[in-house]
């Protein structure tokens, strides 16, 4: 076990609390007195530590930063004792219903410690059912007694140490922890790095408490986003907040803010999920927390670039889709992986605006609609007009130049992006109506997870027999879709499952087979989709580890069609996303650890432009910034 992990093991046990994910720091509640709602506000963000200064004053323990501004109104019983002990009793001997945590009541003694603490001891012992106790802990700061007298005082309450102090063992033990005066030591701001012989003060302060047993809290210290996290990576154990609420959110579920290739945070039990998914995918069973690592980085690609960007006529055209991959979704994968990527090493690259023609931002729908069709969509619409009417998709178009077509997806077949190549709907939650289509369908290849949508009979279809009829074969393996006769529909319920380092080159695999199958049903050339969807999935879970892992699953099958291009040499890729999930933001990391961190600000789409990668023969007709609708134009311009 590292010293860190020590450290924090010795905090839960002081405070009787683990340190769990959700707070991988002890959020300390500066000054809480001068919040709109004290104590409160700080106890609704689970902070567990709360500080308040006290006088006292005319034989009364009153709380206020200077003696002049002391009310009557504002007593340390009426403010922070009655609510803890109120909480205590109501929630059956523990502090919050919802966790064991321990509260640390910190009081800030600004009179003369000989009759002050005297009357909070006092005042605390007509309560020994709450304090003294293993729910709430008592710490003094400020004005203290001699350490000589520590012990004199009761089990609950400790005390503030002072890192220049020479303690006894036995004074030692009642020492909580050291805080430290951060402005005595370093001038940041909280915004880039700390100046480095200024970091060298923090870090032996760090050290030196650490040696000690005892954990570290800086006070005078800058609050801002760079701030939470530099602290973190510094192992400063308790963190110093005017900002409850705002600190709180950030390090909430920490461990889905987090990835490091071949290291597992500690995590939640179970799985992350989201009920935002659209009704063809609110089966998806989560990403399992547990699952959320990789031992080890992925190989890719590096291409021949022979017929890269070259005039010559193309035969084949492979567009993968990563749905909600934005270009931090594409950097992070990157980084945890060494800044190497397959799809980085493409080098025409441009950019899409995706909006909707309804709605400046747009969904999966209209999104995947335009990248499949050429023309601009209303959010839920599965290529279909305003009116219903339908519109021919890419599929349509190379089918009609005996081409062999597919439409190939790591989620559910009846989605919304595989949809939109095969069937019509003005309502993307339709997922009955959108299979049915395929008992016409002239797609050689459609494959996804949803196998439940071709066992319910609606208006008494049976669909496995209306698909024979239609000259498909029904398979549930997407290992064995090259090879089957004729068109296929593959509905594999696997493909529907979470990224994992046990199936991390499913979809390459899958996209092999896929291309295999497109060769075997037409020598004139192919097109197919490929999307990776689980990347929106991430982002609507604001699970980040997950997106990261989802990523570099999806470059894996961005290789395999590189490497494909490479041997063909007449097959144009082009990598882009339909939209941006999550408004991903990244943080902080570091390369050799391959470690990145990364918030999400919604858990929804957003209209940020989307990149476009292309590779092989036609490929410079796709950069620059376009619009998604003049991808799929492109495309049909070039393959005649």
């Amino acid at each position: 076990m590292s010293f860190r992990k020590l450290i924090l093991s010795a905090i839960a046990i002081s405070i009787g609390a683990a340190l769990n994910a959700q707070n991988p720091m002890v959020l300390h509640s500066h000054n809480d007195y001068k919040r709109t709602a004290p104590f409160w506000e700080a106890y609704s963000q689970h902070v567990q530590s709360i500080e308040a200064d006290v006088f006292y004053k005319d034989g009364a323990l009153l709380v206020g930063h200077d003696a002049k501004d002391l009310s009557t109104d504002c007593s340390l019983e009426s403010m922070y004792v009655n609510p803890i002990v109120y909480l205590y009793r109501h929630n059956g001997g523990k502090m919050w219903k919802d966790r064991d945590d321990r509260m640390q009541l910190m009081v800030e003694v600004k009179s003369d410690p000989e009759t002050t603490l005297p009357a909070v001891v006092s005042l605390l012992g007509n309560y020994p059912d709450v304090f003294g106790k293993d729910a709430v802990r008592v710490v003094v700061t400020g004005n203290l007694p001699a350490k000589e007298k520590f012990q004199s005082y009761p089990d609950y309450m400790f005390f503030d140490g002072d890192l220049s102090a020479d303690y006894t063992p036995e004074e030692l033990s009642k020492v909580a922890l050291y805080s430290c005066d951060f402005s005595s030591m370093a001038s940041w701001n909280g915004k880039g790095n700390i100046i480095p012989e200024q970091l060298e003060k923090v870090k032996e302060a760090i050290s030196k408490a650490h040696d000690l047993g005892k954990p570290i809290r800086f006070w005078g210290a800058p609050e801002a986003t760079t701030v939470y996290y530099t602290f973190y990576d510094l192992g400063i154990d308790y963190f110093n907040t005017d900002k409850p609420a705002t600190a709180s959110a950030f390090f909430s579920d920490f461990s889905n803010k987090n990835f490091s290739m071949g290291k597992l945070s500690q995590v939640h039990e179970g799985a992350t999920g989201t009920k935002k998914l659209d009704k063809a995918t609110r089966n998806f069973k989560g990403f399992q927390n547990e699952s959320l690592q990789l031992s080890k980085g992925i190989d890719t690609y590096t291409p021949t670039y022979l017929n890269d960007g070259q005039e010559k006529p193309i035969k084949n055209v492979i567009l993968l889709i990563g749905d909600g991959m934005g270009l931090n979704q594409i950097i992070a994968g990157a980084y945890a992986n060494g800044r190497n990527l397959s799809i980085l090493n493409m080098k025409y690259i441009g950019f899409h605006f995706n909006n909707a023609a309804n709605a400046f931002t747009t969904d999966s729908a209209a999104g995947g609609s335009a990248l499949g069709t050429g023309e601009e969509h209303w959010n839920r619409h599965i290529s279909a007009k305003s009116d219903g009417t339908p519109i021919p998709s890419l599929c349509d178009y190379f089918h009609s130049l005996g081409k062999s077509t597919g439409s190939v997806s790591m989620g559910n077949v009846a989605d919304a992006t595989p949809a939109v190549f095969y069937g019509h709907s003005t309502e993307r939650d339709s997922v009955e109506q959108i299979t049915r289509y395929l008992l016409t369908s002239d797609v050689d290849l459609v494959c996804g997870s949803g196998l439940e949508l071709f066992y319910d009979r609606v208006d008494g279809i049976d669909m496995e027999e209306g698909l024979r009829k239609n000259g498909y074969s029904f398979i549930k393996d997407a290992h064995n879709i090259a090879g089957t006769p004729g068109k296929v529909v593959c509905v594999d319920d696997s493909m529907g499952d979470a990224a994992t380092e046990d199936n991390l080159d499913f979809l390459a695999e899958v996209t092999r087979q896929s291309i295999r199958k497109m060769e075997e049903r037409s020598d004139k050339g192919f097109f197919i989709m490929i999307e990776a969807p689980k990347i929106d999935y991430a982002g609507h879970s604001d699970c980040f580890p997950a997106s990261v892992i989802e990523q570099l699953a999806f470059d894996l099958a961005i290789g395999e069609a590189m490497k494909y291009a490479d041997s063909n040499g007449e097959t144009l890729i082009i990598v882009t996303a339909d939209h941006e999930t999550g408004g991903l933001v990244l943080l902080d990391g570091d390369l050799s650890e391959g470690r990145v961190m990364g918030i999400y600000t919604t858990d929804d789409h957003t209209p940020a432009i989307i990149p476009v990668f292309a590779y092989g023969p036609g490929s410079q007709n796709f950069h620059g910034v376009q619009k998604n609708i003049d991808i799929p134009r492109k495309i049909m311009n070039l393959v005649k």
